[in-house]
């Protein structure tokens, strides 16, 4: 399959395939729910798509998984290299270190990606060395600008579109920030774990939750009832932000829309499963159904042959954007 995809895209250099391939291991293991959506698009354009998350979970990796023992100033300095290398890398320099930079930087050149995006991805991993938790939801938005809606952002010009670019970004920035969100709220007891809170401290507070009694539920394994109604309220302010996003899915190639709708309902149905355990996301990771989600794979490939279909019965099978110069110069 890797093959096939890395055929389809047109990456020929064996330096460039084994970036690519090492994207696709990070997402496959790493992002189930994603790596099943990003199966729905065309062979072709989803090498790019394993090499935006195999950077964005790369550096996530550098912040939160270097191992016990490393320190502050050791994950800073890694995240530094990291940045290093993916500046010149975005400039033209061939990257020396990891794979992952050139993939990414591949990709970025291919479908002429905004690089400040990278550049606001990286700022906000490095807020993540030092600051444990937000104190307004506006807090929060500011930092899923650099962590989430630029995600939304760097996938836009890889899945095309069937209106004006400007359009449909604000709705493709609020579904990375909408995705972000569920794996905050999901992950709440691990990141508590790790000593951050990502529920703003305004919205627990309304409900008489702090930091301790967090910490209490965490420790002991017991339901409070404030932590309920603050759990419940951070569902709802996700649930919304879900409602901002959804206009994007019909602005998106038609060929493309599957894939990000299976992922838009996948990782609804996350919160789903999070009121359904009565938000035990301090005790426990909840997880979308295994049957629950092929039902919903299966309904996103009927969609992905309606519109190959469609296209091809129409002369209208789209072309992904390519940024021509690096093309021409990577094939020859």
């Amino acid at each position: 399959m890797t093959r096939r995809e890395l055929d389809a895209a047109g990456v020929t250099d064996p330096a460039l395939r084994a970036a690519y391939t090492r994207c696709r291991h990070l997402n496959a293991r790493h992002g189930r729910t994603y790596f099943l959506a990003t199966r729905l698009l065309p062979a072709d354009r989803r090498p790019a798509v394993h090499a935006l998350y195999g950077f964005a979970r790369w550096a996530d990796d550098i912040v939160d998984d270097m191992g016990a023992g490393a320190t502050t100033a050791e994950r800073a300095a890694a995240l530094a290299r990291l940045e290093e290398q993916l500046g010149r890398a975005l400039t033209g320099t061939r990257p020396t270190g990891e794979p992952v930079v050139l993939a990414l930087a591949d990709t970025a050149a291919r479908y002429a990606i905004d690089p400040a995006h990278f550049t606001d991805f990286i700022a906000s991993m490095r807020s993540d060395l030092t600051v444990t938790d937000y104190a307004t939801y506006a807090d929060l938005r500011a930092y899923m600008h650099g962590s989430a809606a630029v995600i939304g952002l760097q996938m836009l010009p890889v899945l095309g579109t069937v209106t004006a670019r400007d359009r449909a970004a604000p709705h493709a920035a609020a579904l990375g920030v909408a995705f972000q969100l569920t794996n905050f709220l999901r992950d709440v007891g691990e990141d508590l774990d790790r000593g951050r809170i990502y529920l703003p401290a305004d919205l627990l507070a309304a409900h008489g939750v702090q930091r301790d009694l967090l910490l209490w539920s965490r420790r002991t394994g017991r339901p409070d009832r404030r932590v309920t109604a603050a759990l419940r309220a951070a569902e709802d302010l996700t649930r919304a932000v879900y409602r901002e996003a959804a206009p994007g899915l019909a602005m998106l190639d038609p060929v493309a829309r599957p894939c990000i709708r299976t992922a838009y309902v996948l990782y609804r149905g996350i919160l789903d499963s999070i009121a359904e355990s009565g938000y035990a996301v301090l005790h426990r990771r909840a997880v979308v159904p295994r049957r629950r989600r092929a039902v919903v794979a299966a309904d996103g490939l009927a969609r992905v042959l309606a519109a190959r279909w469609g296209a091809a019965a129409h002369g209208t099978a789209p072309v992904p954007p390519r940024h021509d110069a690096h093309c021409a110069k990577e094939s020859g």
